[in-house]
Order: structure tokens, then sequence, then C-alpha cells
């Protein structure tokens, strides 16, 4: 087994650090007793139940999850579907265009997304609200979806998916028993990656929401313009707490699914 060098060590020491002191201090402080978030004070959880009392911010937290579930399970459908016919349809009259189209959002600054949409928006008459940033966040988290998910369909076996047909399965059914089990670790990283972006996003949801529909981003944002409050720190160690459960949670389950997908392809070999 190769050892890291002193200089490696060192690195991914003060990478790690750069990275995580940050949250571990916000952390520490969202327990502080003190209003004050910069002076240690004392051990205290109260301003866990002053957010849990915080009417406001507990609404922009249900419609900033509602938002990223709707998006990320649309999104991840529409760029399931566009990386299968990317892979699979081989060349095609508009290919070029068609690609482009999907992955445009991946370069496009956020701003300029978020202008066009309200432009269009605007232009259609679509009223404001909750509605607008599902659309806006479905439109800039499907090609994310589309680049995961069709990087395992470029090294998907077809032997597989031929062996089915010849058993007698429609290619709709090939798809829903062969294919997609064995691309679900990828479909399942597409849709976390694309509720992570929704989860996160600030930017775009700033042009697309209305007054009925203020995101938990835009919520922290416009709070901590008047000065960062524990309800803060304590809100964000919810979050992290919650992204920490979710990212060792879908770890393992992915780690489950290609084990087991191993297994059934070294029985299948040993079959034949």
């Amino acid at each position: 087994m190769k050892r890291l060098s002193a200089f490696n060590v060192v690195s991914l020491t003060l990478g790690f650090a750069f990275l995580y002191i940050p949250m571990l201090i916000l952390i520490l402080f969202s327990f502080n007793e003190s209003k004050l978030v910069t002076v240690w004070s004392g051990f205290s959880t109260k301003w866990y139940g002053e957010l849990m009392q915080n009417e406001a911010m507990l609404q922009a937290a249900w419609v900033t999850i509602k938002v990223a579930v709707i998006s990320s399970s649309i999104a991840t459908v529409l760029g399931t579907m566009a990386a299968y016919v990317m892979v699979r349809s081989g060349r095609f009259l508009g290919r070029t265009l068609f690609s482009g189209m999907i992955y445009a959002p991946l370069v496009m600054p956020e701003v300029i997304t978020g202008l066009s949409l309200l432009l269009l928006f605007i232009g259609i008459g679509l009223d404001r609200g909750v509605l607008t940033i599902v659309l806006a966040h479905t439109t800039f988290s499907m090609c994310y979806v589309s680049v995961v998910v069709s990087s395992r369909l470029a090294t998907f076996d077809m032997s597989l998916e031929e062996a089915a047909r010849d058993l007698g399965c429609s290619q709709a059914q090939a798809f829903r028993l062969v294919t997609l089990p064995i691309i679900a670790p990828a479909v399942v990283s597409g849709w976390l990656l694309a509720f992570t972006l929704s989860l996160d996003d600030l930017v775009i949801a700033s042009f697309t929401t209305g007054p009925a529909a203020t995101t938990l981003p835009i919520k922290i944002f416009s709070a901590v313009r008047l000065g960062v409050s524990p309800e803060i720190n304590a809100l964000s160690t919810i979050m992290i707490g919650i992204v920490t459960v979710g990212v060792i949670s879908a770890s393992l389950v992915s780690k489950r699914a290609l084990v087991k997908q191993r297994r059934e392809e070294q029985e299948a070999v040993r079959a034949t």
C-alpha cells in the first residue's frame, strides 16, 4: 500500500480544515446561550426552541423542501429520458442542438438563467410562486441528472438487455426489469444532486419566486443582511445534520445495490 507523502498529508489536512472548521464553529455557536454569535457565554439549546416557534422560517423550510422534492423528481425522470436518448439513439437529425440544449445550463450563469425564466413567466402571464420555482429548478437541474445517468449508460453491458429481449421481453420490459435496476444507483445519485442544487439555490429562486413562496436560502440571506442570529446557526446545524444523514444513507444504499448487481452478474456468468 502506497504511503502518502508529508506534502500530501499537509495539503489534505489544510484542505479539510478550511472546509470543515467553519462548520464546526457554526455548530458550536448554535448551542451558545448568548444572543451574540461571537461571544460564548454558556451551553444552551434555547435557540432551537426559538427556531421551532419561528413560523416564517418554518414556512420557508416547508416551501424549500416541497420545491426540492418535486423539482428533483421531475428532473430525474426527464434527465434519465434525455440520457437514454443521447446514449442509445446514436446519430440523428438535430442531435447537436438537442445535446446543446441539455448541457447549456451547466455553463450558463445563474443570473442569465433566472432572468430569462423571469421574462418567460411574465410573457406567458404565469404568476410567480411555488410552480415557477419548481419549473425553474427542474430546468437547470435536469442537465446534471442527464450527465450522471448518461455516464452510467455509456458503460452499460448491452448483452444483458439483449438477453432479456431474446427471452421474450419487450423493449419497455427489458428497460424496466434489466436496465433500470442496474442504472438505479446513478439515477438515485442524480436525484440527490438535483435535490441538493434545488435546496441550495438562491439566485434563480430570487428571480422566479413570488410573495407567497419564499424559499429558505432567500429567507436566510435576508436575515443575514441584518446580522447573523443564533437561530440561523441552529437552522444551519439542523441542515448539516440532515444532509450528513442523507449522504451516509445514500452511500450505503448505493454500495448495497452495487454489491447486489455484481453478485447477480457473477451468477448469470456462472449459469451460462
